[in-house]
């Protein structure tokens, strides 16, 4: 009995249970999918933003290096410094003082000091007007590294009595030449380094020392968090990994930056997760009071529903029978305006569509080749082609212009019908596509849609064919007291795009290219008596058949629109046995 009580014998309340259960849970699939996403999306956008930071400041330590440089390099350049070192003897004071001059010329760069080395790295003279073991070792490395180095120039970082700086090494050189002393500068990076860094990323920004005993060098975060920064020290450095920082997560990346001797230096880039999902967590709210909502709604909606579903929803599941039999022409009544009496309209609007894609396809059977026809009902009508090798045929009937003006149009239509269904029987038979039917012209595709191989013995052997089917039926007019019919044709073998061209409202599926204008220059000339022929082939199209053919060369000739000139035969007929090719024989 206990089973039962879950059975839900009444539709009403099954229909109520499943909706309440399908939205519930769709509700709470979706709340941990955007709950997932958010996170997910947030941890993207910090994670982007931590290598935007990285970025931002590898570009603004290259601008100022890129500044102190140049400054360093116009100050070894300067006149008056090389001065200095052409005297009998050199004066301290005086270098000190011509420092702290061209300090006082260029204050945008902030620089705490400027020293002159002696080539042999001893300090000569200085800004600051004292020397420590910590300046001149930071020095010192650069001048090594600029004296090694091919363009004797050394950049990188370190400390000058307890400041981190951003320093850079260049030569002073004095005749003949000769380096008579290096020049260093520098740049402070502390907290206003770190509060310019943060206004452009958005980001936390610390520098951490990390020798013996490290420390806090600057940091734009609250003086509790970054004392948890270095206690959590480099040790924790990973690209986008959560550090908490009084419980809150904070994304990370840490990266260690080149110091001139003394300890290492990190950058840390940070930014709160937390702060990042904020407006998703108002988002995730609302979802929630929604899915509540919906809820409620659905156990309204669904016990309405119940007491009117079940009979016209057997009179669909009825009506997909009589469609699945092929009868389109019997139309579903249910007078509702709700839901189910749209689906009806659309289960009737779907049988009269059944219908008409039928109508469609037998129509489309009759208008275009069976080859075309199933290449469209296959792949689509897209616009595009593609490339491959073709043979393109082109007939067109003589004298049906003069002929056209001696009958009345009923007749000409019928004879230009029974011409134009002899010629197609005899290029179909061996797998030509007629590609459109230009007046009394015909072109016709061996090789498109569908690849053969021997397009071009195809083409050949339908331009002969065509040939015993015109005479056939010109013996059936002698016979009815009319005048025979003359053609020509041409044949060409190139590669084209083959596909649907047109726009997207009316498509045609042809072939495009120079091989086409070809075919369509040779069918004219054997309007020419002089080549004693009615269809004329070019050697491209011979050297493509695989099998011998009766040919005549009739030389070259300067086809319109070509510059160079093309060799053309005339073909009689075939040598030995005729192929059927309708067969693959």
């Amino acid at each position: 009995m206990a089973a039962g009580v879950f059975r839900f014998q009444r539709f009403r309340t099954r229909l109520l249970v499943l909706m309440l259960g399908l939205l519930g849970l769709t509700q709470a699939v979706t709340y941990l999918i955007v709950t997932r996403a958010n996170r997910t999306t947030a941890v993207t956008a910090i994670n982007a933003a931590l290598a935007r930071g990285v970025q931002q400041f590898e570009a603004i330590s290259a601008r100022r290096e890129a500044d102190l440089l140049l400054a360093a390099r116009l100050m070894a350049a300067d006149y008056a410094m090389r001065q200095l070192f052409l005297i009998d003897e050199f004066s301290p004071a005086t270098a000190r003082s011509a420092l702290e001059s061209y300090q006082d010329r260029i204050q945008r760069l902030q620089m705490p000091v400027i020293v002159l080395l002696s080539p042999e790295g001893a300090l000569l003279a200085d800004t600051r007007g004292r020397t420590t073991p910590e300046q001149r070792s930071a020095f010192e490395v650069l001048r090594q590294r600029a004296d090694e180095s091919d363009l004797q120039e050394a950049t990188g970082y370190g400390f000058l009595n307890g400041t981190f700086s951003q320093l850079v090494m260049v030569p002073l050189l004095a005749p003949p030449p000769e380096v008579v002393a290096w020049v260093g500068l520098a740049f402070s990076i502390d907290e206003a380094t770190a509060r310019e860094l943060k206004q452009d990323s958005a980001l936390e920004v610390s520098f951490l020392g990390g020798g013996a005993e490290p420390r806090l060098i600057a940091s734009t975060l609250p003086p509790a968090l970054a004392a948890q920064l270095l206690r959590a020290g480099p040790d924790s450095a990973a690209a986008g990994r959560a550090l908490d920082l009084d419980g809150e997560p904070y994304l990370s990346t840490f990266r260690r930056l080149p110091t001139a001797g003394g300890e290492p230096v990190w950058i840390v880039l940070q930014r709160s997760l937390a702060a990042e999902l904020a407006p998703a967590r108002a988002l995730e709210n609302i979802i929630l009071a929604v899915t509540l909502a919906s809820l409620a709604a659905a156990a309204l909606a669904a016990l309405g529903m119940a007491r009117g579903i079940s009979r016209p929803v057997q009179q669909l599941a009825a009506h997909t029978a009589v469609i699945a039999r092929g009868d389109y022409a019997t139309r579903l009544q249910l007078d509702r305006t709700d839901e189910l009496g749209q689906l009806a309209k659309g289960f009737n609007r779907m049988s009269e569509g059944l219908a008409e894609r039928d109508r469609v396809r037998d129509l489309l059977d009759k208008n275009v080749s069976p080859a075309v026809a199933a290449q469209l009902m296959r792949d689509g009508s897209a616009l595009g082609g593609e490339e491959r090798e073709v043979t393109v045929l082109f007939a067109d009937l003589r004298g049906f212009t003069t002929l056209s003006e001696t009958l009345p149009p009923r007749e000409v239509v019928a004879l230009l019908n029974r011409y134009l269904d002899r010629m197609s029987a005899a290029i179909e038979a061996q797998g030509g596509v007629i590609d459109k039917f230009i007046g009394d012209e015909i072109m016709a595709l061996f090789g498109a849609p569908v690849a053969q191989p021997d397009s071009a013995d195809r083409a050949l052997a339908a331009a002969l064919a065509m040939r015993d089917a015109l005479a056939a039926l010109n013996t059936e007019f002698a016979a009815e007291g009319r005048p025979p019919l003359a053609f020509g044709i041409g044949l060409n073998t190139a590669r084209v795009i083959a596909g649907n061209i047109g726009s997207h409202r009316r498509l045609n599926y042809s072939v495009i290219g120079d091989g086409v204008n070809i075919a369509a220059r040779l069918q004219t000339l054997t309007r020419d008596p002089a080549h004693g022929t009615d269809i004329i082939l070019s050697a491209a199209t011979l050297q493509a058949a695989a099998r011998p053919w009766s040919t005549r060369p009739l030389g070259t000739v300067v086809v319109k629109g070509r510059t160079g000139t093309l060799a053309i035969h005339a073909l009689d007929g075939p040598i030995g046995r005729t192929r059927d090719f309708t067969h693959g024989g």
